[in-house]
């Protein structure tokens, strides 16, 4: 889980220049609208990173409460 972690904070920080990037749209055509958050590369970097982590948490989480095999 920590090489998990670890990945996801270094893409976040190579990222980091995108996300804190203004962009125009915003109260012009629509830019409140949630095709403009799944739209725009700034805001569909962040929607990506956490679903994924989203499901590799799930993931995890699945796999502590399967019972283990005893062989």
């Amino acid at each position: 889980m920590k090489k998990y972690v670890a990945v996801f904070a270094g893409l976040f920080v190579l990222c980091l220049p995108l996300i804190s990037m203004a962009h125009p749209g915003h109260g012009e055509y629509g830019g409140y609208t949630i095709t403009h958050y799944f739209s725009e590369p700034m805001h569909a970097i962040v929607t990506a990173v956490v679903l994924f982590l989203v499901i590799v948490f799930i993931r995890n989480l699945r796999r502590k409460r399967q019972p283990r095999e005893n062989n």
